[in-house]
């Protein structure tokens, strides 16, 4: 039997409640994971204040945001250790507080709840109250009915193989450095407590190395191995290694609107995945000025509101042009109902069009109150048609498709040497130029679409050049991006020297060697460009598209690169025994649902690619994609290349 996504939304809710029969006269503390995925799936603030909490505070908090409260609840989303203690503790600290409440998602290294509930005895002081509660399901944020993230684990990726480094079947747990091993950890914890929610007895499978550790811990993981005796409902899980395909990752292929937004719209602050909708528009306040912040900024999640959610759901599965007609669908149809002086009009839908509606809701408070998720929406698919960065996305299209034709005709020395005269600096820039960030991205998109590369004198030379006129536009930037900043370990230009910026690209270009070997250990994978043929263009060939049609197979072949990771004594003895006789090995399109797990990062494109192949393919099966982040082009060479990823947490 198939899980309901209805039941996924309720296990979402589920993991709140404990927090919403405490937060009765409390002020609330959410760590920035724990928010977002209160934002998508927990009802939003909203659902906190109307269970009587007093205020909802980020945590790490301000100082003085607790004066006065007496009665206090933190909402965590790991253990409390490092600079999460270290805020917690702060609060504590200020002395007011009496009673203190900690709902954690996981036993803090130090020892179990009663040893946490001493410790923040402690930082309270004498006489105060500590209760600790450690919740059932995992804080996801269900982004929509097929997707939901893990906003706690939005760091991890997958490391890059070094140069003659081991191979997928070489590495363990062991191996992996200390942060990885714990966010590895936490994800198999975070699993177990969804899969039991949920009821699962699941097979779990892999395709790359991460993949393949996670895989075999969550096989053999104690609490699943007995819940996995009990339960009935079968599913298959599939892991896989966002790092094997990150064309996938920074490639512009999907004509989707959402995938549009979620790129171009400025992140709502502290949040990975939600962006900030400028509502000026529905206000009396008359301002050009983008950096304008009086009026707070709206944003996509709208989990209380269903036909935001439904035109959400449009944005996410619809090509551009019908998402944007679903979008003025919505909007008359609400302006209808509210006996709005309407005029349809046919045709193609423009931003002008769209505003003209949105105006008529601006002096009727009261259709403003029943429809303010729908506008919402609406203003964010406005201001992304009208951002200059839209207009980009077309190029980039359209330059990704001329370096797939390149690619296969000629080697990368070339490919890079035409590449080097587009690298301008900022004074040489026009708006339709590419920005030094926009070059990490073509350059992720051509080393992971060519695989594995024939290094020589000739691609060193290549290199060398391409690396100089970046370190050159890099410290020509008058004042480095949020993300340069992030790469090259800089906050403003004058710290930035030609040292610094030299070395960050070095780092880069060492990476980038290192995506293309990526594939390297794989027999049926091991290619994600199509080089086509005298009648076909070449094409990318995503490597998540490959899998699930393997899985979708009618012929049932076993795989060769999706490898099932046994949880106990019988399903080894099945594989062996296979090696001799006809015995059915386990197989991921086994079982009416199929959960793929997308480890460090999956994109809105890959999402739908997914539902749909599935849907064509096997219609009786039902798909889940689960994942650490959404990812855009620039969150992904974030991801990449900023200096602070999954540093060790030990601020204490």
């Amino acid at each position: 039997m198939a899980v309901p996504v209805p039941e996924l939304r309720r296990v979402c809710r589920q993991a709140w409640e404990p927090l919403l029969a405490r937060a009765r006269r409390a002020v609330v503390f959410l760590d920035a994971a724990s928010a977002e995925a209160l934002h998508w799936g927990g009802g939003g603030a909203g659902e906190l204040l109307a269970a009587g909490a007093l205020a909802v505070r980020a945590l790490p908090a301000e100082a003085g945001e607790a004066a006065g409260a007496a009665r206090v609840v933190f909402v965590v989303s790991g253990a409390l250790r490092g600079g999460t203690a270290a805020a917690v503790r702060g609060v504590l600290g200020q002395g007011a507080v009496r009673h203190c409440v900690l709902v954690s998602g996981g036993e803090a290294e130090s020892g179990g709840p009663a040893e946490v509930e001493e410790t923040l005895r402690r930082w309270m002081g004498e006489g105060g109250r500590a209760e600790v509660v450690l919740r059932g399901p995992p804080l996801l944020a269900p982004v929509s009915a097929e997707l939901c993230l893990l906003p706690a684990l939005a760091a991890l990726l997958p490391p890059l193989p070094g140069p003659g480094g081991p191979g997928p079947a070489e590495v363990g747990l062991g191996a992996l450095p200390a942060e990885l091993r714990a966010a590895v950890r936490v994800l198999v914890g975070n699993l177990d407590a969804l899969f039991t929610a949920l009821g699962l007895r699941e097979e779990s499978f892999a395709v790359g190395a991460l993949s393949r550790v996670v895989a075999a811990e969550l096989a053999g993981y104690a609490p699943a191995r007995n819940r996995r005796r009990m339960a009935t409902n079968k599913a298959s899980v599939v892991f896989v290694d966002r790092t094997l395909d990150l064309a996938g990752a920074v490639g512009h292929h999907g004509d989707n609107l959402a995938e549009k937004i979620l790129s171009v719209l400025p992140k709502l602050p502290r949040h990975k995945t939600d962006v900030m909708v400028n509502m000026v528009e529905l206000s009396a306040l008359q301002t050009t000025d983008e950096t304008c912040n009086i009026i707070a900024p709206g944003c996509l999640a709208q989990p209380n509101d269903l036909a935001a959610k439904a035109l959400w759901e449009s944005f996410m599965n619809l090509k551009q042009k019908e998402a944007v007609m679903e979008a003025r669908r919505h909007l008359v149809e609400a302006a209808s109902r509210e006996h709005l002086p309407i005029k349809m009009s046919m045709g193609r839908v423009t931003p002008e069009q769209l505003s003209s509606y949105i105006q008529l809701f601006r002096n009727n408070l009261k259709a403003l109150e029943n429809h303010c998720g729908l506008l919402q929406l609406v203003l964010a698919t406005v201001q992304t048609l009208k951002h200059p960065q839209t207009s980009k996305w077309d190029n980039f299209l359209a330059f990704e498709r001329l370096l797939l034709q390149t690619i296969g005709k000629s080697e990368m020395p070339s490919v890079l040497n035409q590449l080097l005269p587009m690298i301008k600096s900022y004074n040489e820039r026009t708006k339709d130029d590419y920005t030094c960030e926009d070059f990490l991205v073509l350059l992720v998109y051509m080393y992971s679409v060519v695989g594995e590369i024939k290094s020589g004198k000739e691609l060193d030379a290549a290199e060398e050049e391409v690396k100089k006129a970046l370190v050159k536009a890099i410290c020509d930037e008058p004042e480095p991006s949020p993300l340069l900043q992030k790469i090259t370990g800089c906050d403003s230009s004058l710290n930035v020297t030609s040292q610094k910026a030299t070395d960050a690209v070095d780092t880069i270009f060492r990476s980038l060697r290192d995506i293309a070997r990526a594939r390297m250990h794989m027999k049926q994978f091991n290619s994600i460009h199509n080089p086509g043929s005298n009648t076909q263009q070449a094409s990318y060939k995503p490597l998540l598209k490959q899998i699930v049609e393997e899985i979708c197979n009618p012929d049932r072949p076993d795989p060769v690169d999706i490898e099932h990771m046994s949880s106990g004594l019988t399903d080894l003895l099945k594989t062996g025994f296979s090696m001799f006789m006809k015995v059915n090995r386990p197989h991921p399109g086994d079982h009416p649902l199929l959960i793929i797990f997308m480890v460090g990062g999956v994109t809105v494109s890959e999402v739908k690619m997914v539902k749909d192949l599935v849907a064509t393919r096997r219609p009786g099966t039902q798909v889940i994609v689960l994942s650490s982040a959404l990812l855009t082009p620039r969150t992904a060479i974030e991801l990449l290349f900023a200096t602070d990823r999954l540093q060790p947490d030990t601020d204490i």
